[in-house]
């Protein structure tokens, strides 16, 4: 039926065209939203935070010093604990220091170690320093202190003369060990001044209170 006009009531001529490109780019972002994740909402704890809530809360600080007190009684355990950690600290103190003093690389000071030191305390060990007498004459000059002037004077006189001599044998020792060192490890580092100083403090030490312990007589080949 038409209506004046020229206007037809056809409901097909009325019907407004579907966009079928915007509609399948709409079902499409809507698959993508699906696929990815969303994010959590919250920041990520940090390491710190992970470790305190597996731990648990903290228990907080005492307020007075008897609370203190107390607090640190019932977290030291019994006496017989305390005296059974203590034996056992004791006895690891002593098998370290027995390490140490038998030489092992582990247990040792860092100036002692290597192979380069244990040569040149081997060195040092096999023969009978002049510097060796350092101590000693420290405790003669200590003792002429309390003495007449006069005898202080000639006392004075002899250690000034025989520490030239210890300074001269001390250097004389320190070109041997240097020497020495070179020969037998060609390559490394350790050597000049450190390592003559090195041995010159072994040397001014007595013997039975060296650390490590000597592994060498006086006199033996090394």
């Amino acid at each position: 039926m038409k209506l004046p006009f020229g206007k037809s009531s056809d409901k097909s001529d009325t019907q407004t065209p579907v966009d079928h490109e915007s509609t399948s780019v709409d079902e499409s972002t809507a698959q993508t939203r699906g696929n990815v994740s969303l994010g959590k909402g919250r920041p990520t704890p940090s390491r710190r935070e992970a470790e305190g809530r597996r731990r648990g809360p903290v228990a907080p600080a005492p307020l007075t010093a008897k609370e203190a007190r107390a607090r640190r009684k019932a977290t030291r355990g019994s006496k017989d604990e305390r005296k059974a950690a203590s034996a056992e600290r004791r006895a690891k103190a002593a098998d370290q220091r027995a390490r140490m003093m038998a030489g092992e690389d582990k247990f040792l000071l860092p100036r002692d170690k290597g192979p380069v030191r244990a040569y040149a305390r081997d060195l040092v060990d096999s023969r009978r320093n002049f510097v060796g007498l350092f101590m000693p004459m420290a405790l003669i000059l200590l003792v002429a202190l309390f003495l007449s002037p006069e005898v202080q004077s000639i006392v004075t006189l002899a250690l000034f003369i025989m520490m030239i001599f210890m300074g001269i044998d001390g250097y004389l020792l320190g070109r041997r060990v240097n020497n020495k060192v070179r020969d037998r490890f060609p390559e490394t580092p350790d050597g000049g001044f450190k390592l003559g100083w090195y041995s010159f403090v072994r040397a001014s030490q007595v013997r039975k209170m060296r650390a490590p312990k000597p592994r060498v007589g006086p006199g033996d080949a090394v």
